[in-house]
């Protein structure tokens, strides 16, 4: 007797796992920000996507010459 496709797929799955308690949070919500808290957030973000964070130098050995 053949196995069809179905068979197969069903034998091969497993069950879902309960879902985790941390996904849920139960208890005071987050108080939203303040129109000056939001206010800095895009100020610090827009200074954050304009300038450039240096780059750190590359050694100019390698791991194999620095032994």
């Amino acid at each position: 007797m053949s196995s069809t496709q179905r068979d197969v797929d069903h034998a091969l799955t497993y069950p879902e796992p309960p879902a985790s308690p941390l996904w849920h949070r139960h208890g005071a919500k987050a108080r939203p920000l303040t129109p000056e808290q939001q206010r800095r957030n895009r100020e610090l973000l827009d200074i954050a996507q304009r300038t450039t964070r240096p780059r750190s130098p590359r050694p100019t050995e390698t791991l194999a010459e620095a032994s």
